[in-house]
């Protein structure tokens, strides 16, 4: 049997608050090595904040040395200004990443919501419970930005290993039947 060993970096991009999570797959296990948040609320120029996420995102990937990195990927808001920022700070992350030779992969709000919840639609709250419950966090996080970040990185790791087990399941009741962790009570 060969080992499956990877790290997953998640991040959950942002110009005031990012949020970062680090999960560690060994075979089927997964279990959380960091997470927490830059804040950048303090920095006033832009141009200052963007450097900063760059410098940050090296510093994670040095320090946690991750095989792939999952952010949540750019999302239609009502203000285009807010809109602009956030996707500037997800192309400072991604540019890191990239400067570091890291495969990247970009999920959806909606799909990460999906994936961990089961409903697309999941406040940030019912997404923050269920990563606690999935990784035996005992202590809740200050900010939700930071299983947000989590939550990404487990997407991926669901994505990932979905696509080989799709072909173990019969139909939707073959698949809650194994994912008994993953149904919300």
């Amino acid at each position: 049997m060969s080992v499956t060993e990877r790290i997953i970096l998640g991040i959950d991009p942002g110009t005031t608050i990012m949020g970062f999570g680090v999960i560690k797959q060994e075979n089927k296990d997964i279990s959380l090595v960091a997470l927490g948040v830059l804040k950048l609320a303090k920095i006033d120029d832009g141009a200052l904040k963007l450097k900063k996420i760059f410098e940050t995102m090296l510093e994670y990937i040095e320090l946690y040395k991750p095989d792939e990195l999952a952010i949540e990927a750019p999302f239609f808001g009502k203000n285009v200004q807010s809109m602009l920022k956030l996707g500037r700070a997800q192309g400072v992350a991604i540019a890191a990443a990239l400067y570091r030779d890291i495969p990247i992969f970009e999920y959806s709000p909606r799909k990460i919501k999906q994936s961990i919840t089961g409903k697309g639609a999941a406040s940030k709250e019912q997404v923050s419970e269920m990563i606690l419950r999935l990784l035996k966090i005992k202590e809740k996080p200050a900010q939700l930005d930071a299983t947000d970040a989590v939550a990404v990185a487990m997407c991926h790791y669901f994505q990932r290993n979905t696509a080989a087990a799709d072909s173990k399941y019969t139909g939707w009741e073959s698949f809650l039947s194994k994912n008994k962790d993953r149904i919300l009570p």
